[in-house]
């Protein structure tokens, strides 16, 4: 016997970490192409849609404040352009929750991740499986979508929609620390002093903490220097991290964003609240990234 379709369902939107990030060229469209190795937080946003009588829309968390309410929200546009891709499908009212831990344009994923969360999440509860159309309907919504779809390690190259999923690829301890500011993704591509970067180089055949952290240094954030000029907190932000004794630091994405990779959880903890006492107004968190999935593959 079948059982009844669910009523609720609830998606994590977790952070989108670009370990590193090599800008490789520009198409004639403007959209920049990148080579980009990413993982995926345990923390982060939640969507939980229910169904119900009719459209609704609600934030809560923390940065809810700084979040649209209106149609060009992308959690919104997900949930229509999802009914546009299945007219024929039975895609009835739901009333949407979004959970805003994230602190939004920070270089983390937040928008494009709850997107991606949402699309998941309606999938499930209108019985829609079709994982292609999914991408497609991701990368149609913005160029991080696609990564935020697959939310595990991987390697995104092209504008971010071509992805190699990355097997045996462990969970690493990370803090995250944002200096409550904002940073146009536009105005950081804009100020960028070069385009034409080479890709990354080919990662070590075994990773962990001290093989990845090496691998790193040989790699960049082609978006930092640009995001650093328009907003110098970010410096400060790195300077914490590398003071509360970070294995390695970096800006993720276009900022301002910043993470630093921890050999332990434990460590990572105590790196965290050491940062969170001297900058109580920044966000500050600790987490571990999701490892590979056992059958990950290209």
């Amino acid at each position: 016997m079948d059982s009844p379709p669910a009523q609720t369902v609830a998606r994590l939107a977790p952070a989108k970490i670009n370990l590193a990030l090599h800008v490789t060229g520009r198409r004639a469209d403007g959209y920049h192409l990148i080579d980009s190795l990413a993982v995926f937080t345990r923390f982060g946003d939640r969507v939980t849609v229910t169904a119900s009588d009719e459209d609704s829309f609600a934030v809560s968390g923390p940065f809810a404040a700084h979040v649209p309410l209106d149609a060009g929200n992308l959690v919104l546009r997900a949930r229509d352009a999802l009914r546009s891709a299945f007219p024929d499908s039975a895609c009835p009212p739901v009333a949407i929750v979004l959970e805003k831990n994230l602190p939004v344009a920070s270089g983390i994923g937040g928008g494009s991740s709850d997107a991606a969360a949402a699309l998941h999440a309606l999938a499930d509860l209108w019985a829609i499986d079709d994982d292609a159309a999914l991408a497609r309907i991701g990368l149609s919504l913005g160029a991080d979508l696609p990564m935020c779809l697959a939310a595990q390690p991987l390697i995104a190259c092209g504008v971010g929609d071509e992805l190699s999923l990355l097997p045996n690829f462990p969970a690493l301890g990370l803090v995250l620390v944002n200096p409550a500011v904002a940073v146009p993704t536009a105005a950081v591509f804009a100020a960028l002093a070069k385009r034409d970067g080479e890709k990354l180089p080919p990662l070590p055949l075994a990773i962990d903490f001290h093989s990845l952290r090496n691998w790193l240094e040989t790699t960049r954030n082609d978006l930092e220097p640009a995001a650093r000029a328009i907003e110098p907190a970010i410096a400060a932000a790195a300077t914490a991290l590398d003071r509360a004794g970070s294995g390695f630091t970096r800006m993720s994405g276009s900022g301002a964003t910043c993470f630093g990779l921890f050999e332990t959880g434990n460590v990572a903890k105590r790196a965290a609240a050491a940062i969170r006492a001297r900058q109580p107004g920044w966000f500050v968190a600790a987490t571990r990234s999701v490892a590979s999935e056992a059958d990950a593959h290209g």
